[in-house]
């Protein structure tokens, strides 16, 4: 099957519309320092044009409140959307609130989806997503965290850690070791917890290098999350028991597509930078675009970029065409090669920039952080070379003898069978 990335014209228009509200009304967002409920205020009348042009929570199905634009169309969006962190709040696909929408679509039953999930969708309430723990991030079968069954209720007990969005979020859905004794991915369930429940704290916000002193009711901030003897209702779980792996997957497949297309997104904006300010900085007789190194800059990164956009375009291809599962290893790759690119390519424009792109008089200071956190979150770059190079090796055997391939021995019969042919025309030359 031939792979075909193009869209029919009416979606383009869409495109170019993101396009030009990224431009005209979101990038001005970025300089306000804004708080989640100050954000949300803001991009209210955003959101409503948004509605109105059919592109609201476009990660979903339409019989979900989505679009169904399919994996493709979506990481043509996310490559537009990431060009700020502001525009995902206003299309209504912003982490985690995206990727909890799609655990709930596929996994809630009726009851759960009109008390979580619609409202969700609607922006009337957040969420958050706990999985990761002290100890048990690159590895989630280490999990601790349990929920036990008493009666009618779970009763929760554990620690969370680097929780996205747990001060601002209305509920959690959270990884919890329900099934001990079971395989390593069937210990696990998803339950949902409101956050008012008694015994959930968010006990501190976390300082990172994205955001050394977060406060409560900062977005996109991570916290610890304590649970003790946390209760809630046996009907509170998300699917069978033992099926939380499996759910997580269902989640994580499409946000890393996503995650790539954003992190291209933001390398095209830091390249941009770059190749506006060569062509404007005076530098040793000329402009700093005639400069060599600069030249380097803009072209590896032109390349870099290129593939890393062709790469995760083929990854939603395949999940478009084929499914998520058969799409596993190219999923990794994009992961790792993405974070990397992303990293690189906002090095060099702020390099370029000098102490005006190290000040937070521009973006790529900013840029900057949360590239390095790319190459940690959704699993760390370590953790998806390994999945491709194990996938790439069973297509593989060892071979027999210690021969490396039929390829030596190949060319070494074809040797032998000239050498012969030359013996045959001295002798007839003799």
């Amino acid at each position: 099957m031939p792979i075909d990335f193009s869209v029919e014209p009416e979606f383009q228009e869409k495109l170019d519309w993101i396009a030009e509200l990224l431009k005209d009304e979101i990038y001005p967002l970025e300089v306000l320092g804004l708080n989640h409920a100050q954000l949300l205020e803001m991009v209210a009348p955003l959101r409503e044009r948004v509605v109105e042009r059919q592109l609201w929570a476009p990660h979903l199905d339409r019989e979900l409140g989505g679009q169904g634009f399919g994996q493709v169309k979506m990481g043509l969006i996310h490559e537009l959307l990431g060009r700020s962190r502001i525009a995902p709040f206003v299309f209504g696909c912003q982490a985690p609130d995206s990727g909890n929408s799609e655990i709930l679509a596929l996994n809630a039953n009726d009851e759960q989806k009109e008390k979580w999930l619609y409202p969700l969708l609607d922006g009337e309430i957040y969420s958050s997503y706990a999985m990761t723990e002290p100890g048990a991030g690159a590895d989630p079968t280490l999990l601790s965290a349990e929920a036990v069954l008493d009666g009618d209720e779970w009763v929760i007990n554990g620690d969370k850690w680097f929780i996205t969005n747990a001060s601002i979020a209305d509920f959690f859905i959270i990884m919890l070791v329900t099934e001990p004794e079971a395989a390593p991915h069937a210990r696990a369930s998803q339950i949902i917890v409101p956050v008012d429940t008694p015994g959930v704290n968010v006990a501190r916000e976390i300082g990172t290098i994205e955001d050394q002193d977060p406060q409560p009711g900062d977005w996109d901030s991570h916290a610890v999350l304590e649970l003790r003897d946390v209760r809630v209702p046996v009907g509170n779980i998300l699917g069978e028991r033992g099926t939380g792996f499996a759910q997580a997957q269902q989640r994580l497949g499409p946000g890393r597509i996503h995650h790539a297309m954003r992190w291209i997104g933001q390398a095209k904006r830091a390249f941009d930078m770059l190749c506006e300010y060569s062509l404007h900085r005076q530098v040793s007789g000329g402009v700093l675009a005639e400069k060599q190194t600069a030249q380097n800059w803009i072209a590896d990164s032109a390349v870099e970029i290129e593939a890393a956009r062709l790469m995760t375009l083929k990854a939603a291809w395949i999940m478009d065409t084929q499914g998520s599962r058969a799409a596993r290893r190219e999923i990794s790759m994009i992961k790792f090669w993405g974070a990397n690119i992303l990293h690189d390519v906002v090095d060099r424009a702020l390099q370029a920039h000098g102490s005006l792109g190290y000040s937070s008089d521009m973006p790529l200071e900013e840029m900057y952080r949360y590239a390095r956190a790319a190459r940690i979150y959704d699993g760390p770059d370590e953790v998806h070379r390994e999945t491709v190079a194990r996938q790439i090796l069973r297509d593989y055997e060892a071979p027999a003898d210690g021969v490396p391939t039929e390829h030596i021995p190949t060319r070494r019969a074809a040797s032998e069978k000239r050498f012969e042919q030359m013996l045959e025309q001295v002798a007839g030359n003799a």
